[in-house]
């Protein structure tokens, strides 16, 4: 199950930094996740700031 990021994030690039496989870009209004890229490794969630990234 991929991981998805919500509207509480505050486009910082920690999430994007930490992934492995890079399924993370900057979106229109926030960072995105590519859920076809995805691994479900947390890393992500695990480096997010404000806690806005939770599996879909």
């Amino acid at each position: 199950m991929a991981y998805k990021i919500s509207d509480d994030c505050i486009s910082c690039g920690a999430c994007a930094a930490g992934c492995p496989v890079e399924a993370i870009a900057e979106g229109d209004a926030h960072y995105e996740i590519d859920a076809e890229k995805c691994i479900s490794c947390g890393a992500c969630a695990a480096g997010c700031p404000v806690e806005a990234i939770s599996e879909d």
